[in-house]
């Protein structure tokens, strides 16, 4: 067969080269060992800085890829056997050198990586067949830790202290927590809906769920029934849900009792002055009901030292509060050894 002319062929302008320049340049990042070489130096010739724009890019593709000594244009079945050229080999193996230029060194980048993946492969499984065969055991793929029991979270803290507000950032950020309502006899305050933010039950109905042994805990605060009933406990436990309790200091202290594995964390203002402050700008109580409440706060606080962790919750710093509650919980979730009570 004659050869021919490298001016004799096609060319290739140099916007339509750049844009097939760009997609090789991806698929040679891809590709490892002699495809990538052949490839980036065929790119490398091609090049119309260096060629000039008048040049013909596939030429100088042909004629990185033609085997020594033969001519531009030499029969695909000499190329496609030369051990010189990778490239030429994988296209006409695949038949994809009847496919447009940008396909064509697609196929052959992708042919190589999935060969160089499968070497890899084939060569981990052999090392760790020897790994084995020298250390006399067979390694086993079941995991390495066993499921992890759920967490129980007592969240408590004095009135007013923004608990609502940094439990319900809480459960933004970590949806797969379930939070237990607490029963209550007291009216629902504006804006409370019933079941989220309470239940809401007659003083009638609390005492006849007292009576039955129905609740986990329970206290008077401020006049009010408030308790955990025992079946909403049991029933997140068995789905392998975390849950977090809401109580006042009183009924975290009676669940710490019941469940000592619990983990209770207490909510703080950043002073007694700024959670007064807060008390009042709530304006729902009376000037002895505040009163009433500012004392009780500062009672409350004086027993943080009965809480395993501590999280302050500062003016406009809910976001900070709430992340840090969400890291207590991750950090219980990998302690080692901890268990989970049953009710």
């Amino acid at each position: 067969m004659t050869s021919q002319k490298l001016s004799d062929l096609p060319s290739l302008s140099s916007g339509s080269f750049r844009t097939m320049s760009l997609a090789l340049t991806s698929a040679v990042a891809r590709a490892r060992g002699p495809v990538a070489a052949c490839v980036t130096r065929c790119l490398n010739r091609a090049s119309p800085d260096s060629v000039g724009r008048s040049a013909a890019p596939p030429l100088a593709l042909v004629a990185a890829c033609t085997p020594r000594g033969s001519a531009v244009g030499t029969p695909a079945s000499t190329s496609a056997t030369s051990p010189r050229c990778v490239a030429h080999r994988v296209l006409h193996q695949t038949g994809a050198h009847r496919a447009p230029r940008t396909a064509r060194f697609s196929a052959v980048v992708n042919a190589n990586a999935t060969e160089s993946d499968t070497t890899a492969a084939d060569d981990c499984v052999e090392k760790i067949e020897k790994v084995q065969q020298r250390l006399g055991v067979t390694l086993s793929d079941a995991p390495t830790v066993g499921s992890v029991p759920p967490v129980v979270v007592v969240m408590s803290g004095p009135s007013g202290v923004g608990k609502d507000a940094v439990l319900r950032r809480l459960l933004e950020l970590k949806p797969s927590l379930s939070m237990l309502v607490t029963a209550t006899d007291r009216a629902p305050r504006a804006g409370e809906v019933d079941g989220v933010d309470y239940h809401f039950v007659t003083t009638q109905t609390f005492q006849k769920m007292i009576a039955n042994d129905e609740l986990i805990e329970h206290a008077v605060v401020y006049g009010q029934y408030k308790g955990i009933p025992k079946s909403s406990v049991r029933d997140k436990l068995s789905e392998n849900a975390d849950v977090v309790l809401r109580l006042d200091v009183q009924g975290a202290a009676a669940v710490k009792t019941m469940m000592p594995n619990c983990v209770s964390v207490f909510v703080a203002a950043e002073s007694e002055l700024a959670l007064a402050k807060r008390l009042a700008k709530r304006g729902t109580e009376t000037l002895d009901e505040l009163t009433k409440r500012v004392e009780t706060a500062r009672a409350e606080m004086a027993r943080v030292h009965e809480f395993d962790y501590v999280v302050v919750n500062g003016e406009g710093k809910l976001e900070e509060a709430a992340a840090r509650l969400g890291a207590i919980i991750d950090a219980e979730k990998c302690r080692r050894g901890r268990q989970v009570d049953r009710v």
